[in-house]
């Protein structure tokens, strides 16, 4: 049997995060579509998403966080646009929800670019 070798990947170079902030419009940009970067916001922080468009490009099951802030739908695990139209703030979420807003950006922190924050 033989044992192959495999050269350590190259590190992924981060750009810094933009020093001026995205208004919601800037950001809705951001949807692989008009712009081939994919962005999720969450809690006003700015997440580069575009190598995974497996699950965030369009037409995906994560497509609906794209290109906004996606807090309350991360918060109320809903797959559900219509959770956009309800005018939602931080402040409506349960302790609960709250937690799992909080989980969902722990896991987005660890593993995509931060890019900017979101202003609006």
């Amino acid at each position: 049997m033989s044992t192959r070798k495999f050269a350590p990947k190259e590190p992924v170079q981060l750009n810094p995060p933009r020093s001026d902030p995205f208004t919601t419009e800037q950001l809705s940009k951001f949807d692989g579509i008009q712009d081939p970067r994919i962005y999720v916001a969450i809690k006003g922080t700015i997440f580069d998403v575009s190598r995974n468009k497996e699950k965030y490009g369009k037409g995906q099951g994560y497509s609906l966080f794209v290109a906004r802030d996606a807090s309350i739908a991360l918060a109320k695990s809903s797959l559900d646009t219509s959770i956009y139209n309800q005018g939602l703030t931080l402040a409506d979420l349960s302790e609960k929800e709250l937690k799992t807003l909080e989980d969902w950006y722990s896991f987005f922190i660890q593993r995509y670019n931060i890019v900017g924050k979101l202003v609006d």
